[in-house]
């Protein structure tokens, strides 16, 4: 692919994305990470950094969007939801880095595809009952509590690993497990993506993630521009799409891309084992 037709394409494809995560409160890199791998062809660790650094930039600019429908002090007032969730996903961030920068490609390519097949159904499954309010599963209390440092703790983890912002993760918790509005907890979930996804992008800045952003600058940059306008596009939209059918159909999407996407890729890291 010439530089100025990738260029082109990140562009388009950050725009769609950003939109993607603006409205519905994610960063969007379960939808960019099969691009990056299966279209853009980046080997899977350099897909997994790039993810980071633009979830980061749509993180970031969809907080802001998003308060014309979603005021401030709404978010302000379910600040000890945002920090018993991240008592456990920085720590879970810092761990789950760790590890994918030391996984062979192979192994991280296999281990990325079931987790995007258990995030896909993750949001078709877990986005069938958020239609309304509910109430906690638990109770306000110490299990709560408990409970929810560890499901931020998973939730780090994979973040880390596939450089998502785990907000299709969040987004569910924050309704089943504390009885939050789903447009709300989309809110709540960039407040807890965007510490945790810092802590995650750190260590991947041990692991080479500089030298990959000086050789794919004007690539990212395409990237980042189209996210942002993307994320101001996701905002408008909060008051007009409902974002839990919108995520049911995105999950379905999500599950045959990873499934084409790293079937092949595994395919591929097979026939050179064999030669």
């Amino acid at each position: 692919m010439k530089g100025y037709i990738k260029n082109v394409w990140s562009f388009v494809s950050g725009t769609a994305i950003g939109t993607l995560g603006g409205l519905i409160g994610l960063g969007g890199a379960e939808f960019r990470l099969p691009l990056l791998v299966g279209f853009f062809g980046f080997v899977s660790l350099d897909a997994v950094i790039i993810n980071k650094i633009t979830s980061l930039i749509v993180v970031s600019f969809s907080l802001p969007f998003r308060s014309q429908s979603i005021p401030w002090g709404d978010i302000g007032l379910n600040y000890n939801i945002i920090i018993n969730i991240l008592s456990g996903s920085l720590l879970g961030a810092w761990i789950g880095a760790h590890y994918a920068t030391k996984m062979k490609t192979v192994i991280l390519d296999r281990l990325i595809m079931v987790l995007l097949i258990v995030l896909a159904f993750g949001m078709i499954f877990g986005h069938n009952v958020m239609d309304g309010s509910h109430s906690p599963i638990i109770q306000d209390g110490i299990i709560r509590i408990i409970t929810g440092v560890i499901a931020g703790f998973i939730i780090g983890m994979v973040a880390a690993v596939l450089g998502v912002a785990g907000g299709e993760l969040i987004i569910p918790t924050l309704v089943i497990l504390f009885g939050v509005d789903i447009k709300l907890a989309g809110s709540l979930s960039l407040c807890i993506s965007l510490p945790t996804m810092i802590v995650a992008f750190y260590r991947y800045t041990k692991s080479g993630a500089i030298e990959l952003f000086k050789r794919e600058k004007k690539f990212l940059l395409f990237m980042a521009v189209g996210s942002i306008l993307g994320t101001a596009i996701g905002g408008l939209l909060i008051g007009i799409i409902p974002s839990n059918i919108l995520v049911l159909v995105l999950g379905g999407i999500l599950l045959i891309s990873a499934i084409k996407t790293f079937n092949k890729q595994s395919s591929n890291s097979n026939q050179i084992k064999t030669k």
